[in-house]
C-alpha cells in the first residue's frame, strides 16, 4: 500500500460515500482539533502505511479562521506533490509560533487594562509575524493546487457578504484563485484581534480581476461543515461527473467529521441582567473575553451541529456524522490568544482528554453538549478511520485511473 499514497483520492462516483472533514475557528484553541487530527491520521497510518495523510481520504476539507489555516497547511502541496504538513506537525506549529503571533503584554500585572486600551485604538495584534510566517510556509501556492478540495469561508466587509474560497468554484471563477497565504491570513483576521486583510487576484497578464476586503470567516460560519456540504451539493446539482449518480439531497452518502475548537463552560457565559447594561466597551471586553465575538461564533457553530444532527438522524445515518467539541473550558484555556507555554500545553491536554469522552451532541435547551451514546470520541475516530480506508480502497479498485496507477506502482 506504500506506493499508493501518491495516488489521488478517486471521485465519489467510484465509491459509496462523500467524505468531509471540517475544522472550526478558535485562535490558539486550534490545538484542540489539531490534537484530534493527529490521532485520526495515526489511525489511518496504522491501516495504510506511515506516509498517508488526511488529504488522501477526504473529498473536501473545510476550515474557518485557525481551522482555515490548518486546512491550507494540510492540503498545500510540497515539492514532491504531497501535503506540506502532516497532522502531527500541527502541535509544534502552535507551540513554537503562536507565542510570537500573540505576544503577551509586558505589563503582565495589568493585562486587562492593556487589552482594553488596545481594543479601543486598533487590533490587539498587528499580525506581522503571523502574516510573514504564513507566507513563508505556504509560498506561492494557490487555491487550485491543493491536494484535495478545500472550502474556506471569509467575510468581505466592503460587500457585506461571505466570500467562500472553494476548490469547486475556482474551476469556473478564476478570480477566486487566490494565494493560499492570502486566504489563510484573511480567514484568521478576527475583529479586534487581527487587522482586516486586503489583496487582489490578477490574470495571466497581471491585470487585477478582483479585489478582496476580508475579515475572519467566523462571522459567517465559525463551524463550516454546512458550507462544505453546500459546496458539494451544488456540484451534484450541476451534474458533475465526480458525483454521478448521487442525488442532491442524498445526505445518507455523506461521512462527516466536524471538529470544534472548544468553548467556555456555560456557567462562565453571560446573562441578560448584566448584558442589559453593557455599552460598546463591555461588548468588546467583558469578563476577560470578547462577548460579541463569542456570541456570533458560538451561535452559528451550535446551529450547524443541531441542523446536521437532525438531518443525519432523519436519514438513519447518524453514525456517519461525528461532531467533537468541548464546551467545558475554563480560565485561560477558553481564551483565543493566551499563548503561554503553560496554556498551550493545557490545550493539548484538553484535546487528549476529549478523545476519552463520549460522543456528544449539543442540547439547545440548555446549551450543553450531552453524551449521545456509549462510544467514546476515540472509538468513533478509529471506526471512521476504517471506513475512510475502505472507501479509498474501493474507489481505487473501481476507478480506471486508480487501477492503472496501482498496477504502475506495483510494477516497481
Amino acid at each position: 500500500m506504500e506506493r499508493t499514497k501518491s495516488i489521488p483520492l478517486q471521485p465519489p462516483t467510484y465509491g459509496n460515500l462523500i467524505t468531509v472533514l471540517s475544522i472550526d475557528g478558535g485562535g490558539i484553541r486550534g490545538l484542540i482539533p489539531g490534537t484530534i487530527l493527529a490521532f485520526l491520521e495515526s489511525e489511518l497510518q496504522k491501516l495504510d502505511g506511515e506516509d498517508v495523510r488526511l488529504a488522501d481520504y477526504f473529498d473536501v476539507i473545510s476550515g474557518t479562521s485557525t481551522g482555515g489555516l490548518l486546512t491550507a497547511m494540510l492540503t498545500a502541496p510540497d515539492e514532491n506533490n504531497r501535503p506540506l504538513f502532516a497532522a502531527k506537525d500541527i502541535k509544534d506549529f502552535y507551540l513554537n509560533d503562536s507565542p510570537k503571533m500573540f505576544p503577551q503584554p509586558a505589563w503582565w500585572f495589568f493585562p486587562g487594562v492593556m487589552n482594553i486600551i488596545k481594543s479601543l485604538v486598533g487590533p490587539k495584534y498587528d499580525g506581522k509575524y503571523l502574516h510573514r510566517l504564513i507566507r513563508e510556509k505556504l509560498g506561492d501556492k494557490k487555491l487550485h493546487q491543493t491536494m484535495t478540495n478545500v472550502v474556506i469561508p471569509t467575510f468581505d466587509i466592503k460587500n457585506l457578504q461571505p466570500a467562500i474560497f472553494s476548490s469547486f468554484e475556482v474551476k469556473k471563477k478564476p478570480s477566486m484563485d487566490a494565494l493560499l497565504s492570502d486566504i489563510s491570513i484573511a480567514t484568521s483576521a478576527a475583529p479586534t484581534y487581527l487587522p482586516a486583510h486586503y489583496f487582489e487576484t490578477v490574470d495571466a497578464g497581471g491585470k487585477v480581476i478582483r479585489e478582496f476586503n476580508l475579515i475572519d470567516g467566523g462571522v459567517a460560519a465559525n463551524n463550516p461543515t454546512l458550507v462544505a456540504i453546500g459546496e458539494v451539493t451544488k456540484e451534484i446539482i450541476k451534474g458533475s461527473s465526480d458525483f454521478f449518480p448521487i442525488k442532491p439531497m442524498d445526505y445518507g452518502r455523506f461521512l462527516v467529521i466536524s471538529l470544534g475548537a472548544g468553548s467556555p463552560k456555560i456557567e462562565l457565559k453571560y446573562n441578560a441582567p448584566s448584558a442589559s447594561k453593557w455599552g460598546i466597551l463591555n461588548w468588546l471586553t467583558s469578563g476577560g473575553s470578547t462577548p460579541i465575538i463569542n456570541v456570533f461564533s458560538h451561535a452559528s457553530t451550535d446551529m450547524v451541529d443541531l441542523h446536521l444532527s437532525v438531518v443525519f438522524q432523519a436519514l438513519h445515518s447518524e453514525k456517519n456524522y461525528l461532531r467533537i467539541q468541548d464546551d467545558t473550558l475554563t480560565g485561560q484555556v477558553s481564551s483565543l490568544d493566551v499563548a503561554t507555554k503553560k496554556n498551550l500545553n493545557a490545550l493539548i491536554e484538553v484535546g487528549e482528554g476529549l478523545l476519552k469522552k463520549p460522543v456528544s451532541r449539543v442540547n439547545l435547551e440548555n446549551g450543553r453538549f450531552e453524551a449521545s451514546n456509549h462510544e467514546t470520541n476515540e472509538e468513533a475516530l478509529i471506526r471512521f478511520a476504517t471506513l475512510l480506508s475502505e472507501e479509498r480502497g474501493l474507489r481505487l479498485a473501481r476507478s480506471p485511473h486508480g487501477k492503472c496507477a496501482m498496477l504502475k506502482s506495483n510494477s516497481y
